[in-house]
């Protein structure tokens, strides 16, 4: 997620370049042909472009709102995450109480169902953010951090984590695990009829918004709306040189790059957006989030080693 408060040029102009050097040389090529060639026969009505700017315009704001919205709700979700992990902490902390004196294995299994919950979030977190082909931009990224299973290894056993590494979906066996050792915690009377099912219910939870996550990630917006917009830009950005040339002569050029760069801008805004989960600088900060959990948690329990957290990168939390 970009958090500095002004953009970053480079990346704009990364990320437009291509197209925008196509609109440079259009605009650059039309008034070459019209006033040293004095092929006046290139101009068209501006009241033809000016429609079509105003439908873009309409076309592009909907675009947009609907790939924020998708964003807004993957930061939702998983900001419940962080709501429900705290309060999975204290209830495993809290409920699970011993039936006598003080019991190792009890307090073994306390410490498995926290670690194993930061390894399920971390797992989540990898799981979300891995590649499909019908999603690949071709676009080498600015910022990208590394995205694998190796982070959540010192959560787990061992035999637990390369047991989930034969998943398909990690982060279900997880709540798996997890619910296993609730079972065990009620079998061995550490856990009342009303904790075991208040505690079931808060691994409910995780599981939903773990299919809440999958829903957005697994459907990405229609793919007309993308198309189009890329395509009627680009209709749109060639046809402006052609609506300005009589009148405005050299003036043309900058006037028409100035406003292919915002039709082009708002297209990138909705482009990037509309999926949160692609382990871009756009998307939501899962990583920042995973971290956030596993202090939390951690210090509930009583575990000074903290994670170092990684510094911004270029104005840049992942």
């Amino acid at each position: 997620m970009i958090i500095s408060r002004n953009l970053k040029w480079r990346h704009i102009i990364y990320y437009t370049r291509l197209k925008l050097l196509y609109f440079v040389a259009l605009s650059v090529s039309v008034y070459v042909l019209h006033e040293i060639f004095d092929i006046t026969q290139l101009s068209i009505p501006f009241n033809a472009v000016a429609t079509l700017s105003t439908a873009l315009a309409i076309y592009l704001g909907f675009k947009n709102n609907n790939a924020y919205e998708r964003w807004w709700e993957a930061r939702k979700i998983w900001g419940l995450i962080v709501n429900y992990s705290r309060a999975w902490a204290r209830e495993v902390l809290t409920m699970i109480l011993p039936n006598g004196e003080k019991n190792e294995e009890r307090e073994s299994l306390q410490a498995r169902l926290l670690y194993r919950h930061i390894a399920f979030v971390n797992a989540l977190r990898v799981f979300l953010r891995r590649k499909y082909d019908y999603n690949d931009t071709n676009i080498k990224e600015i910022v990208e951090v590394k995205n694998g299973y190796g982070e959540v290894k010192k959560f787990l056993s061992d035999a637990e984590f390369y047991e989930m590494l034969t998943k398909k979906n990690p982060p279900n066996y997880l709540m798996q695990l997890q619910g296993d050792d609730l079972r065990t915690a009620y079998e061995n009377g550490w856990l009342t009829d009303f904790r075991f099912v208040k505690l079931s219910e808060t691994l409910t939870e995780f599981n939903n918004h773990q299919g809440m996550s999958e829903r957005i990630k697994n459907t990405p917006l229609p793919r007309p709306y993308s198309f189009f917009s890329r395509v009627f830009v680009t209709i749109h950005g060639t046809l402006i040189p052609f609506a300005f040339i009589e009148e405005l002569g050299w003036v043309n050029i900058p006037l028409s790059i100035v406003i292919n760069f915002v039709f082009l801008a708002l297209d990138y805004v909705g482009e990037r957006t509309e999926d949160p989960f692609e382990n871009r600088m756009d998307d939501a900060p899962l990583t920042s989030i995973s971290l956030t959990i596993e202090e939390n948690v951690k210090e509930m329990y009583g575990d000074i080693n903290m994670p170092v957290r990684p510094k911004s990168e270029m104005g840049v939390v992942m």
